[in-house]
């Protein structure tokens, strides 16, 4: 995502996107080590879904910060 310059509005957006995000990734894995013990197929299956979304979400936010800050990164 290319931002506007350094602090407008897109910039302020992108910031509260990620910061969601971030706290939803989190809060997955926290859900996760909880239900991992008992969780049937199906709830594995789930589980395995929400997890690999939330990962593809934080690695776009890495990226994004990165760019934002002048360093390169290649992309997964």
């Amino acid at each position: 995502m290319i931002t506007d310059d350094g602090g407008g509005p897109v910039s302020r957006r992108a910031d509260v996107v990620e910061e969601v995000q971030l706290d939803m990734g989190a809060q997955l894995l926290a859900h996760a080590d909880d239900m991992l013990p008992t969780a049937t197929e199906a709830q594995l299956r789930f589980l395995a879904e929400r997890l690999t979304e939330a990962l593809r979400d934080i690695l776009r936010v890495a990226e994004s910060r990165g760019r934002r800050s002048g360093e390169k990164h290649s992309s997964p």
